[in-house]
This record gives C-alpha cells, sequence and structure tokens, in this order.
C-alpha cells in the first residue's frame, strides 16, 4: 500500500506526524539540566549565583566576577529515560477500510533512550573589575525510539534531538556589592524524525526528516553581594527562533532544503545562596520561570503552518543544601520541583508531566587548586492519559509516564 493512493489529507498526516515530534525539540519534560556535576548534584538549586566552579557563567555571567584566578571546568551529563505507555488503545480510522474501528492494546514499555552531554568553561580574569569567559553545553539531548512492534506507528517511531550551546562572556565588577554581566550565545540544534503508518495500514514511510540549524541569542545577569556567606543572583537567556534547514520527506515528497522554525522560551533565573555562620552548612535555592508559551505554532516553509499547540509558561522551584565535611570532601543534595509546559496538547511520544528531581552529589578535592565532582539525580513524572488523533487514519489513547535518571561528572582547575 503507497501512502500517497490513500484517501486522506496530507496535510492532515503531516500535522499529526510533527505535533509529536517538535514538541521533543523544547518540551520542559525534556529541557536537559546539563550545564555541571555541581549543579546536578544539588538539583541546580542556587547555580545562578553559588559560584563553586566555572560553570556558574552557564547560568549568570555576573558570577565571572567572583573569580580572581583563572577558572577552568569540563565534564560529562548522562542522561537515561525510562518512558512507557500502559492502558493505550489503538484505533483504526476510515482509510483502514473494512477495518475501520477496530481497536489494539498498544501498550509499550521501553521508549526511552541515553543522551551524553559534554561540557566546557573557561573564565580569564583581565584586572580586578572586568573577567572574560568561553563555553560550551548543551541544552537539548534526547532520543526516544519506538520499535516496529509499536501498534500505532504514526504516533512513535524515532525522534533524536540534540543541541551545542557556544557561550561568549564578560562579566565586571562595580564595587563591592554588585557585579554584572551579559553575552552571546550561539545555538546549533539538529534533529533526526521518523514516522511510518502501522503495520495495519501498509507500514509506509509518512515523514523522514534530518534537520539542522543555528541561531543567536544573549544573557544578561547581576550578582549582589550582602557578605562573603550570602549572596543573590538574577539572569536574563533570551531564545531566538530556530531556523532548522534539511531534506523533509512526507507521504512520499520531498522538499529539499526546507526550513522549520521552532520558538525557544526565553528563561528568567533568580539564586540565592547562605552559608551558615560558624558551620559547615549552606543553604541554597534557585526559581525559574521559562518562557514556553513562545512554542505556538510549528511551520516550514514547503508545507506551510503545520501544527498549533496550547503550552504554557511555566516555573521550577529548586532548594538544595551543601555540607562542607573538610578540606577534601564537600557534600550536597537538592530537590526541584518543575512544572510540565504542555497543558490540553499532549503526546504519546514525548509524555510531559511535573516532575519532581532528587538529587545528591559530592566534590572530592585533589589539591587547593584541583578537585572532582560527581552528581546523581532521579527524576520522577507522573501519569498522565493522552489522547491523539490524524484525522480519517487513527487514533491512540492511553497513560504515559516519563521518568529518568542523570549522572555526571566533572574536574574543575584554578590556575
Amino acid at each position: 500500500m503507497q501512502i500517497q493512493n490513500l484517501p486522506f489529507s496530507k496535510k492532515a498526516l503531516l500535522a499529526g506526524a510533527f505535533s509529536i515530534t517538535a514538541c521533543q525539540v523544547s518540551a520542559a519534560g525534556f529541557q536537559l539540566n546539563a550545564q555541571s556535576a555541581t549543579g546536578l548534584g544539588r538539583a541546580f538549586a542556587g547555580d545562578a549565583v553559588i559560584a563553586d566552579n566555572a560553570s556558574v557563567m552557564s547560568r549568570n555571567a555576573a558570577g565571572m566576577a567572583l573569580f580572581d584566578r583563572t577558572a577552568m571546568s569540563f565534564g560529562l551529563n548522562v542522561l537515561k529515560t525510562d518512558i512507557s505507555v500502559s492502558d493505550a488503545s489503538y484505533t483504526l480510522g476510515a482509510i483502514a477500510g473494512p477495518a475501520n474501528g477496530l481497536s489494539k492494546d498498544s501498550n509499550y514499555s521501553d521508549a526511552g533512550g541515553t543522551s551524553y552531554a559534554p561540557n566546557f568553561f573557561l573564565i580569564v580574569p583581565l584586572n580586578e573589575k572586568v573577567a572574560v569567559g568561553v563555553d560550551l553545553y548543551t541544552n537539548f539531548g534526547t532520543r526516544t525510539d519506538f520499535s516496529e512492534t509499536f501498534e500505532g506507528g504514526e504516533y512513535g517511531g524515532l525522534t533524536d534531538i540534540k543541541s551545542l550551546n557556544l557561550g561568549l562572556t564578560a562579566s565586571y565588577r562595580i564595587n563591592q556589592e554588585w557585579s554584572v554581566g551579559g553575552g552571546l550565545d550561539i545555538i546549533y540544534g539538529t534533529g533526526e524524525l521518523e514516522r511510518s503508518l502501522s503495520d495495519n495500514l501498509g507500514g509506509s514511510e509518512i515523514l523522514n526528516a534530518d534537520v539542522a540549524g543555528t541561531a543567536v541569542g544573549f544573557n544578561l545577569g547581576t550578582v549582589f553581594e550582602l557578605n562573603e556567606n550570602n549572596r543573590f543572583g538574577l539572569s536574563y537567556h533570551y531564545s531566538p527562533e530556530l531556523e532548522a534547514q534539511g531534506d523533509v520527506t512526507v507521504s512520499g515528497v520531498t522538499a529539499k532544503n526546507d526550513s522549520l522554525y521552532l520558538g525557544l522560551p526565553d528563561m528568567i533565573e533568580f539564586s540565592g545562596y547562605h552559608r551558615i555562620e560558624n558551620t559547615q552548612y549552606a543553604i541554597h535555592y534557585s526559581v525559574q520561570w521559562i518562557g514556553w508559551s513562545s512554542f505556538d505554532t510549528l511551520e516550514s516553509d514547503a508545507f506551510g503552518e503545520i501544527s498549533e499547540y496550547h503550552w504554557k509558561d511555566a516555573f521550577h522551584f529548586a532548594l538544595g543544601g551543601t555540607y562542607y565535611l573538610n578540606d577534601t570532601w564537600t557534600l550536597r543534595g537538592g530537590y526541584l520541583f518543575d512544572q510540565s509546559a504542555q497543558d490540553d496538547v499532549t503526546s504519546i511520544s514525548v509524555p510531559d508531566s511535573d516532575r519532581h528531581w532528587l538529587s545528591a552529589g559530592f566534590t572530592y578535592h585533589l589539591s587547593e587548586k584541583s578537585n572532582f565532582d560527581f552528581g546523581l539525580t532521579y527524576l520522577l513524572g507522573r501519569d498522565v492519559e493522552v489522547s491523539e488523533e490524524i484525522t480519517n487514519v487513527s487514533s491512540i489513547t492511553g497513560t504515559t509516564r516519563a521518568d529518568a535518571t542523570l549522572v555526571a561528572v566533572q574536574y574543575s582547575h584554578e590556575f
């Protein structure tokens, strides 16, 4: 059976296929916080101001002013997602002819995948007032893969999204209390998307996209130091619309060098850090606003407006603690509550929900200037009931669940 001969709208099929793939690029459920092992170990609580290594520049460029020596950090974050679909029912549509209305179980237990996110940070103080830096890290790095055994291939398939952020930043110390900073973010993103009809409808490929693009954003931040044990940070990241180009094949029709336009979210973060006087303990916290409502439509030069979304802005709230055990060991932990970006529009392939982060980590000080960090987070999602339909093709209902484990290691050195 060839899909181009089927009696239904290709654009409707395209909309259905992309509605479960484009979300993967910017869904809150897979926003990858992968800037550092220290941040991961405290659920990123206080990360816009703690400045215990050079990775602070990714959250707040003004934090570079807290360094009086050249500082370098690099590491690797590993994300393993556990995605399942339960109580699922897949129903054929009108194009199935006599099989119209036939329903089949569509449960799936292993749609997750493993992603790797390296990072690198360098801060160079030029004098007592000015510091400059460069960083390289990823904002998104998720892979989901439903095998051919999944009933309802048009709602599953492969989604493999990666991004890389190159930052060029500078900070300026105004006085003993106030510092400011900012910089440019050069974002490079790639996406590989594949969808096919289920075997019940012929198994034909309905989508194959391999796209990549670059965009430029910026960030601004400030730090206020009440004293050496108490400080606050505030930062803003402007995220541009990303134009990703490449070959897109839909229903047997290929658009060469097509462009897909994705609205990425702006972010505002406030953090605080407080070392309890005459103790070995510190508490820290963060509140981050993420402007997911900027992702309202997905558009293509070749196919026009493909799909509409009902995304909502969201917050995450993080609280953490640090225990400075001795000169060799520092222990940390944290909790983060992350609000879902999806509202009325949900997805089988990209399940999203409110999430709870449970985090722990440590620093092992190799010397006064060098240390090794480890961070571990278990991310708990919740069950979400999902219902999707591609007009005249099929529909699917079910309960999705997405949990994840994140592990990170990092080495830091001051010169």
